[in-house]
């Protein structure tokens, strides 16, 4: 069965766009549809206006960062989970990374720094600071373009500003695409998608959907307003 139906939208280039949906609305089956995880059968999807179906997997991958809502950490140094043993990827350019997002500074606390060793599956470490060195680990790769998905679900209050710090660092002047639920990390994105059923029924930035009377993000929106 068809899961997206009519579904049409442009991302610019070193811009920023934001998914939101209920579960079963259709969004990780776009972002699973552009990293080349599912096959389409109908419609287009173009990068740079080439077919994505034409473009090689491992050309494809190369140029995309996708940090997930559950962090793949393994057993070994924060240096080897941060380089993923990559001989291409230098320690300077690790700590100028970790800098950038304001995650050296946990790091350095830890014994032995960045020769930490990390449990099976980053249990040692607080869900930020997993969440942390999954976007250090996106940056050092420099892609091209990003994809987060619920990068921020897990996370508690306390932890929200200095990973929500290290996002907006991440997005500066790349082609970004984020599937959120809270909705407060994405005010600021280039524009919003609500969708619902496999549908694309809202577009627009916060300013523009949240001043519609019967916009289904409205609602969204000051639902999770209340509740805070």
């Amino acid at each position: 069965e068809p899961i997206l139906h009519q579904v049409n939208f442009n991302i610019p280039a070193g811009s920023s766009a934001a998914i939101i949906g209920s579960t079963g609305s259709g969004k990780s089956t776009i972002i699973n549809i552009i990293t080349k995880f599912y096959p389409y059968k109908a419609g287009s999807v173009k990068i740079d206006g080439i077919e994505l179906s034409e473009i090689v997997k491992t050309d494809l991958r190369s140029n995309i960062s996708l940090v997930l809502q559950d962090i793949f950490l393994f057993t070994g140094t924060i240096m080897d989970n941060i380089t993923l043993n990559n001989p291409d990827i230098s320690e300077q350019k690790v700590l100028e990374a970790s800098q950038k997002l304001d995650a050296h500074k946990f790091i350095e606390r830890l014994p032995g720094g960045y020769q930490f060793v990390i449990s099976e599956r980053g249990n040692n470490l607080s869900t930020g600071q997993r969440q942390l060195i999954s976007l250090v680990r996106a940056l050092v790769y420099n892609p091209t373009i990003l994809i987060l998905d619920e990068a921020t679900s897990n996370i508690d209050t306390e932890t929200e500003e200095s990973i929500q710090y290290a996002i907006d660092q991440l997005l500066h002047d790349r082609t970004s695409l984020i599937i959120a639920h809270r909705l407060s990390t994405i005010r600021n994105c280039d524009q919003i998608m609500v969708m619902e059923k496999g549908k694309l029924v809202e577009q627009g930035t916060h300013e523009e959907l949240i001043a519609k009377e019967d916009s289904r993000y409205k609602q969204l929106y000051t639902m999770q307003f209340e509740e805070v």
